[in-house]
């Protein structure tokens, strides 16, 4: 495991500096990009393989054993996240190489996404906090090239909106930190678990909502979503989907992980987290609903699904995580997978405005289909994979006698299918209406290029995939959800 588990981060940082050394040969960096990614993949899934079966796993950096060295360490969490992560990366990369524009107009396009992966690989993968800071800065830089791609004076003016609150949060992140080695000598995650008890009760407590300010920005809960409507739909295609479908979860994923492994029993606020999941579900359906652009209703979506993965986290109960964790799962494939169509009606029919086109579902069947079967699945409708988080997420929410906060979800997701439905009613639906007439070729015939529907199609049929095997894949979350409300197993393994 010493090679094994830092080989997706390494994988993607020389992936980018050979990706640098070809920036005039574009099939070169592409096929660069391809291999670094897939390497990753595999390497994710044997990750998860070795620690669904033996356990948590750790690799020292350098021979300097934790809490003193920099470890890695993963566990079945972790492989879940790297494992759709990895899918959800290489099939973006793929879409952006068939869509005109960013990626063949921009030589820095490579070697900056493949920086952003190791980011995001390496968030699932630490260890430590400071790491964890080292890899949010590593995405974050990335992402301040990425979403100002292509020097639009809309871009640039969200992108700087962008900037200003990631950089704000680096600074809470910062402060965290140094709060934290002040009171307890340390940033190893499984020795401040075990030395948080020393400390005073308030003093936990206000250790706890400063985790959940610093990673609720990332993940854009409410109040501190609004910079996220304005930033993601002005973006490249490819830049919005991996914006959309990752970096909001990674943000979730470090809200459970500090929250369950860090914040001992008596000092969780999971009755902050449980109002703050249901004002995130309601600000975000309707501010989709208010919306005429698909984009932009998308992007509110997102919002308004984190606060179910909040919920499920704020339960802390077994059946609450182990909902949070799949549902995570099944939205980082969803919201990538729905913003590529947005990307591909953008590219067909001119624009992405729901007064502006119509009947794409006569005129190009296949987007239809790329976005219906993604769309039911995000309203909850059986047998998707959302469904079955929902179902998940609703159970759970009853058994802890939360009642309130699980009609707001069930009002929420109603609210959510009239959304997907006034997308299919303003884009699909109706009269043929296209802003541009596209050219002869692919585009035409089927709305875009083959890449483009190759990839987003791979995406709807890895969130079929998702209900297809939605039985082993939610007792895989179970088991990851009773490792992390019981980490004897994790702090073993880091700290023997």
């Amino acid at each position: 495991m010493r090679l094994l588990l830092p080989l997706p981060v390494l994988a993607c940082l020389f992936g980018a500096g050979a990706s640098m050394a070809f920036g005039r040969q574009r099939n070169a960096q592409r096929a660069i990009g391809t291999i670094a990614l897939s390497t990753a993949l595999v390497a994710a899934v044997a990750i998860l393989r070795h620690t669904d079966a033996h356990g948590t796993a750790i690799a020292h950096m350098g021979g300097w054993d934790a809490p003193m060295g920099i470890a890695l360490v993963a566990d079945r969490l972790s492989g879940l996240m790297a494992v759709v992560s990895a899918v959800v990366l290489l099939a973006v990369l793929v879409f952006a190489m068939g869509q005109p524009g960013t990626e063949q107009e921009q030589p820095s396009f490579h070697p900056v996404y493949l920086v952003l992966a190791a980011g995001v690989f390496l968030s699932f993968l630490t260890g430590d906090l400071f790491n964890l800071f080292v890899a949010f800065e590593m995405m974050l830089t990335a992402s301040y090239i990425l979403i100002t791609l292509g020097g639009r004076l809309d871009q640039v003016r969200s992108g700087m909106t962008y900037v200003v609150i990631n950089l704000v949060a680096s600074t809470f992140f910062v402060v965290l930190l140094a709060l934290l080695y002040a009171a307890l000598g340390t940033v190893n995650m499984a020795d401040i678990s075990e030395r948080m008890h020393t400390l005073p009760h308030g003093m936990r407590v206000a250790f706890a909502l400063l985790m959940f300010v610093v990673f609720g920005i990332k993940a854009a809960v409410f109040p501190l979503f609004f910079w996220l409507p304005d930033s993601y739909p002005t973006a490249p295609t490819a830049v919005t989907a991996i914006f959309a479908g990752l970096l909001t979860k990674v943000g979730i994923y470090c809200m459970i992980r500090t929250q369950t492994l860090l914040i001992a029993k008596d000092d969780r606020i999971s009755r902050f987290l449980l109002v703050i999941a249901g004002l995130t579900m309601i600000i975000g359906v309707l501010g989709a609903i208010a919306q005429n652009d698909i984009k932009r209703i998308l992007s509110f979506h997102i919002v308004s699904q984190i606060g179910y993965m909040v919920l499920g986290l704020g339960l802390f109960t077994v059946a609450g995580i182990a909902a949070a964790i799949f549902y995570a799962l099944n939205q980082i494939v969803l919201k990538s997978t729905l913003l590529l169509v947005g990307g591909l009606v953008d590219h067909g029919a001119g624009s992405s405005g729901l007064t502006r086109v119509g009947g794409l579902a006569r005129r190009f069947p296949i987007l239809a289909w790329l976005f219906l079967l993604p769309a039911l699945s995000l309203a909850g409708i059986p047998p998707f994979a959302g469904f079955v988080a929902k179902l998940g997420i609703i159970r759970s929410g009853l058994d802890a006698g939360q009642g309130l906060v699980v009609a707001v979800s069930l009002a929420v997701s109603l609210l959510t299918l009239f959304s997907m439905s006034k997308i299919w009613n303003g884009a699909f639906w109706g009269e043929v209406e296209l802003v541009v007439e596209p050219e002869d070729g692919p585009t035409a015939r089927w709305g875009a290029t083959v890449p483009m529907l190759g990839a987003t199609g791979v995406l709807v049929a890895v969130s079929v995939a998702l209900a297809v095997f939605a039985g082993p894949l939610y007792s895989l979350c179970e088991r990851a959800s009773t490792a992390l409300l019981d980490p004897h197993d994790y702090l073993r393994t880091v700290l023997p």
